[in-house]
């Protein structure tokens, strides 16, 4: 599919916590060998960052100060596998901790911090194709994307997919605990004043609770291709 169209063509994949996101979207990007912006990874970088220099998660001004100083880069493994660099360091791994999952919702919610991370996340868009997920993709960084998917799935499914992940890492978590914590996730992302979870009119929803998520890539896939023909590329 990369050869059907000439000009910038942007997926935006947007949805709460656990709906399948980021899955997608890495399956999506390998499938059509498009770049892929896993903006959630962006801002855990910037929370992960908080976290160690010990910065209050309520001081906007010191945390846009590392969000307009730190080095955030995507990098492919041999294997295929899309890597997250801050500043230098592989912290792919060092961003889903507990513990920056329950940051990532504050950090994000400062004005000053989105503001530096949706100016970035447009500058790596010009002028290729790509595959961008995360809150407010659909709505505010890219308004204009050819595609606005909108990713969703019931709370407890949403919530046993994130315990049974963090389980698969060794972390010794209740999913009791997760699922409290993805109600807490969906209602910090819902009432932030800045850019509140909130899907576009023109988005295509997709309900992935009983769905695999090669189903929802063979979707969107055919999705695009309709896109592509609309328009006659």
């Amino acid at each position: 599919m990369n050869a059907l169209c000439c000009r910038r063509f942007v997926v935006a994949i947007d949805g709460p916590a656990g709906a399948g996101k980021s899955t997608v979207a890495k399956l999506l990007a390998r499938h059509l060998g498009w770049l892929h912006i896993d903006t959630g990874a962006m801002y855990r970088a910037v929370a992960l960052k908080a976290l160690r220099m010990k910065v209050p998660l309520d001081d906007e001004g010191a945390l846009a100060t590392i969000a307009s100083s730190v080095r955030i880069e995507f990098s492919n493994s041999p294997d295929g596998i899309q890597r997250v660099l801050l500043d230098g360091e592989d912290v792919t791994e060092a961003i889903r901790t507990p513990d920056v999952d329950e940051a990532v919702s504050v950090v994000s919610a400062h004005s000053a911090v989105r503001r530096i991370m949706q100016g970035l996340q447009r500058k790596l868009v010009e002028g290729v194709h790509a595959i961008a997920e995360g809150r407010d993709m659909q709505t505010v960084v890219f308004p204009d994307a050819e595609l606005k998917i909108f990713l969703t799935a019931s709370l407890e499914e949403r919530a046993k997919r994130r315990w049974l992940e963090l389980k698969s890492r060794g972390y010794d978590v209740t999913l009791e605990e997760e699922l409290k914590r993805t109600e807490e996730r969906d209602r910090l992302d819902a009432t932030r004043v800045d850019s509140p979870l909130a899907m576009a009119s023109d988005a295509v929803v997709i309900d992935t609770t009983h769905m695999t998520p090669q189903e929802v890539v063979e979707h969107i896939i055919a999705l695009i291709a309709q896109r592509l023909r609309r328009h006659g590329d």
